[in-house]
């Protein structure tokens, strides 16, 4: 049985004693000691693990410079700290033992925009995507554009001195940093901004102060050496940047070069000051298609020539891979295959800039590609050129997801970043690679291949198994060799992500001459080593490197779980911490547990981590957990004891529990996420195991229930709403059980509503006598608990509709779906309704008839739940959604009246938007796209809402626990889309449990696209 978990890593005295004295200053961020706070920070997108001893939150600057300032008081001398932004790093960057400064909850305020001088100044944890949605309305954008944008923040950019595509037009980071604001390790400011030579030497004595005339005279004293040891690399990343210190020809020193690139390892960045760049007029994309990855790095080295803005790559793993995500419906047509050709290459060009020029170089481009073709020259096996803005954004999305998608491949060996940013000069880029493939081919390893070809960049992940001691070992060995090849081609090993623990390599590209004035940098800054320590270079008189490629790794603990283990629970182990689950858009359906709290264990990459380690410390426990699945739960009074003692034993089952109640188990995680990582699955899992040692709350029993009882309450509805809506029982269910706003059950129900209604009732013989033809003009309508006994209105309206299109509509029986069991973890339960009702529409399957639902969440979940649970036994049973039942039936012409059903009768033609239901746009991503199909069938203009979760999700907005989250999570999205609606008649939902959220919130209740086609057909009659 589920033993206590204790915590098993405790706080060393001198962080307790620091965190009481910080607790009782003035500091008015957040302090979290948790224990699962702590493991969601010790991994980032790297294949490392360093547990922190806690995470602060800074609430502003003056945080910062309290919290360092009492550090430096003697008696805590010995706290060290981190600073942290998006969490995106590849090698550790911001991983420590120490303290966590975390700047992206509380520091995340774009303080001044001035267009007409062109900068912005910003705080440290403000996201990169969300700086340029505030730029955008004034018609610039801060140009760095990283895979990681819609996450990394403003800090961590400037700490890596962070670039991606088109940096031979934008540049880095750096090159955009006008001045910082950084505290240093005693607590004071550094403000830095360009200065000239005469005024360094009339500062006054302060750290800051001497620390410009320290790093002035140093690197100045170094010019020569420093200008012939710096390769001319568009990506040369220094960590401390004393190339561009010094501006020649201005005579004028920076010291913001040298924090920029630093990796918080010399002080705490908490604001900059940065430059903007108008957004283009034009943009245009050419999408060049090769026959072999080759093809496309040898051809590019032409395509820069032609001035293009940015020229991407991306080899043939990749291209597949994405071909299976959700995020390729939104770019096939743009990348579409060649008749007779495979395409193992691409090379993604863009033109941006005015009109004119932007149109003459694309032209010139496409001659000079179709001359090529003709020729059969470079392997091209096509192009294709595209000038939508939207279009060019997702195909960028395409490119930007490669890293998440390259670990969606299959097997124990995961594509791994340790080499993933190399960077040579551009012409020698194809030869580089090529023996980089030899080197990896050698080991047999599998691979995927993008990068930044204009600047010599290549993103390279081989699969590897931390797992596996030999791989590991052969990690390392790799990183080796990788190394002194870069160095071959005039390139390093780190062109785009910084060092990270990688900072080992860093005397054999600088030289020890230059390595020493870095660790001079290092000790003037950080005398004592405390900021970000064992990163970059060590002060001197500190020896080496605290930490290398060779630091203990995440596989080192996933290898302690069972290998049967980790098989059952394969979500759990799949993430790959690429952190696409922290999108800050409020329009995006990824995780909004996260959105709405800003903490990252309610993240599907903090609950997977914090899974990992349950697993692991059920391990160490002496826990078969194979076992403990089909054990049967403590008697009712030991789980009662159990739950009493909660509050006064540690369990970090509890912290886990936490978690993954947060969830609102909407499932976009499982398509949204690169690597399909599946929280609600193993959410499922976990409170079917944690409540055989503890109580289960009396909601839960509800909420499983339910679809069991609802025929009976159905029988009674009058009665039943009268229990449910007075104010006392609300009060008691309220208290009591922890529900709010419960629904009404529909009156007249929906077999009032049906007696003396001409549609066929079931009859399962009946359907068997009919002849082929006969059955070809009948459609199966399933029934789903919300909508047949809660909006009954709608399902007989679907019935009307069906007739009108000329079908015979026959209602099913009603089923319990088991989706609301399976939500709350009654796994067995679930698994006898989910077999019930498969055998029942198995049988239907052989009538050769559509079956078809209205719910997205309840249809999807026959689709993926129940193969989850059934496996083989689910049998070849499909339901359909209404609009793929329309969109089939539309398609073939098949409807009677579907030519008749014109609108030409309508002088215009009515205009209908779409909010989607998060479920549905994230697992049927082509859903927008075949309801406008349908309603520009009969003739009315359809947009769809691109849309965050409305907050709702089933029953999870019912629960008292929830409701603040889930009114939050409704005003962060919903709210201000419905609100520029002033014809609410023409807003369309498709979910139940949205279309109730607006009801609640926004007191009218969205029609269903259902209705609104019954009112067309009713209209054009």
């Amino acid at each position: 049985m589920l033993p206590l978990l204790s915590h098993q890593q405790t706080l060393q005295p001198v962080y307790i004693a620091y965190l009481d004295a910080l607790s009782q200053s003035a500091f008015e961020g957040d302090i979290d000691t948790r224990y699962s706070a702590r493991m969601v920070q010790a991994t980032d997108n790297s294949v490392y693990q360093f547990l922190p001893q806690a995470v602060v939150y800074p609430a502003h600057q003056q945080d910062v410079e309290l919290l360092l300032a009492l550090a430096n008081t003697d008696k805590f001398k010995q706290v060290t700290f981190s600073a942290r932004g998006g969490g995106t790093g590849t090698n550790g960057q911001s991983l420590t033992h120490g303290l966590i400064i975390d700047m992206s909850r509380h520091m995340t305020n774009v303080l001044e925009v001035n267009v007409e001088q062109g900068w912005v100044k910003v705080e440290a944890g403000v996201v990169k995507d969300a700086l340029n949605d505030v730029l955008r309305p004034h018609g610039y954008f801060f140009s760095p554009d990283l895979s990681t944008s819609n996450r990394a923040t403003i800090g961590g950019m400037i700490n890596t001195d962070a670039s991606g595509a088109g940096s031979l037009v934008y540049g880095k980071t750096s090159d955009h940093v006008l001045g910082l604001t950084s505290v240093l390790i005693d607590g004071s400011v550094l403000a830095s901004a360009p200065m000239i030579d005469s005024k360094i030497s009339q500062l006054d004595n302060s750290l800051a102060s001497q620390l410009i005339q320290n790093v002035a005279q140093v690197c100045q004293q170094k010019r020569q050496t420093i200008l012939s040891q710096f390769p001319k690399l568009n990506r040369f990343l220094t960590g401390y940047d004393l190339k561009h210190v010094w501006n020649d020809q201005l005579n004028q020193f920076d010291i913001s070069r040298i924090l920029t690139g630093s990796e918080g390892t010399l002080a705490v960045i908490t604001q900059a000051k940065l430059n903007i760049t108008p957004l283009p007029q034009s943009r245009v994309m050419v999408n060049i298609k090769y026959d072999s990855f080759e093809s496309a790095l040898r051809h590019a080295p032409s395509l820069v020539v032609a001035n293009a803005t940015v020229v991407e790559t991306i080899d043939s793993k990749v291209l597949n891979l994405a071909r299976e995500d959700i995020i390729w419906h939104s770019v096939s047509e743009f990348i579409t295959d060649v008749p007779n050709k495979v395409i193992e290459g691409l090379n993604m060009v863009e033109f941006a800039g005015d009109e004119q020029t932007v149109n003459q170089k694309v032209a010139m481009l496409q001659q000079q590609l179709t001359e090529q073709l003709t020729a059969q020259q470079f392997g091209l096996v096509g192009f294709q050129s595209t000038a939508d803005t939207n279009s060019i954004t997702q195909i960028y999305a395409m490119r930007k997801k490669a890293v998440g998608l390259l670990g969606a491949v299959k097997g124990t060996r995961k594509p791994l970043a340790f080499a993933e940013d190399t960077a040579v000069p551009p012409e020698n880029l194809a030869d580089f690679i090529m023996d980089f493939r030899a080197l990896l081919d050698r080991h047999h390893l599998q691979y995927g291949m993008f990068g930044h070809v204009d600047a010599g960049v290549l993103h390279v992940r081989p699969a590897l198994d931390m797992c596996d001691p030999q791989d590991e070992a052969l990690l390392k060995s790799l990183s080796d060799q990788v190394a002194k090849l870069t160095l071959k081609y005039g390139g390093l090993m780190w062109g785009e992500h910084g060092k990270g623990v990688r900072g080992e390599y860093g005397v054999d590209v600088f030289g020890a001459q230059l390595y020493g004035v870095l660790q001079q940098i290092k000790g003037w800054f950080d005398p004592d080593n405390r900021l970000n320590p064992g990163k970059l270079v060590t002060p001197p008189d500190f020896g080496e490197l605290q930490f290398n490629v060779d630091s203990i790794k995440r596989g080192t603990f996933d290898r302690q779980i069972p290998v049967n283990v980790k098989a059952a629970f394969p979500d759990v182990m799949d993430c790959n911490g690429n952190g696409l689950c922290f999108n800050y858009s409020p329009n995006s359906p990824m995780c909004p547990s996260f959105k709405v709290t800003g903490d990252r264990i309610q993240s599907p990459k903090g609950r997977a981590g914090l899974m990992r380690e349950w697993l692991r410390l059920l391990e160490s426990e002496g826990v078969d957990v194979s076992q403990l699945v089909q054990s049967k739960p403590l008697g009712i009074m030991q789980r009662l004891q159990n739950t009493i003692n909660s509050k006064r034993d540690y369990d970090y089952s509890h912290e886990v529990m936490a978690s993954l109640k947060g969830c609102l188990a909407c499932k976009a995680c499982s398509s949204q996420c690169p690597v399909k990582v599946d929280v609600p699955k193993f959410r499922a899992q976990f409170f079917n195991i944690y409540y055989k040692r503890y109580m289960r709350p009396a909601k839960d029993y509800l909420v499983g229930g339910i679809e069991d009882g609802l025929p009976l309450m159905a029988s009674m509805p009058k009665l039943m709403n009268f229990a449910s809506q007075n104010r006392l029982s609300q009060w008691v269910i309220k208290k009591t059980i922890g529900y709010v706003d419960s629904p009404k059950l529909s009156v007249p129900t929906l077999k009032q509503r049906l007696d003396g209604h001409a549609s066929r009732g079931y009859d399962l013989e009946a359907l068997q006598a009919l002849s082929t033809t006969e059955r070809s003009q009948h459609v199966l309508v399933v029934q789903d608990p919300f909508n047949s006994f809660y909006d009954a209105g709608l399902v007989y309206r679907f019935i009307q509709l069906i007739e009108k299109l000329g079908y015979n509509p026959v209602l099913l029986p009603y089923k319990p779906n088991g989706k609301p069991a399976h939500i709350k973890g009654f796994l067995d339960k679930f698994a006898n309704m989910a077999k019930d009702s498969a055998d029942f529409f198995n049988q239907l399957h052989q009538l050769n008839m559509p079956l078809v639902g209205l719910d997205p969440a309840l249809v999807l979940c026959y689709r993926d739940e129940y193969k989850e649970v059934l496996a083989e036994q689910r049998g070849d049973f499909n339901v359909l959604l209404s609009n793929e039942w329309l969109t089939q039936v539309l398609s073939q012409d098949k409807s009677p009246v579907s030519r008749a059903c014109g609108l030409s009768n309508l002088k215009k033609p009515p205009q209908y938007t779409w909010f989607s239901h998060c479920t549905e746009s994230t697992a049927k991503p082509t859903t927008a796209k075949e309801w406008q199909t349908i309603f520009n069938y009969f003739g009315a203009e359809f947009k769809s809402i691109n849309i965050g979760c409305c907050g709702m999700a089933g029953t999870y907005g019912h629960e008292v626990d929830n409701l603040a989250r889930s009114k939050a999570l409704y005003d962060m999205s919903w709210k201000n889309q419905i609100k520029q609606y002033a014809d609410k008649g023409h807003l369309l939902v498709s979910g139940y449990s949205c279309r109730s959220q607006v009801n609640r919130f926004d007191g009218f209740k969205p029609k269903h696209p259902i209705e609104a086609l019954l009112t067309l057909i009713d209209s054009s009659n």
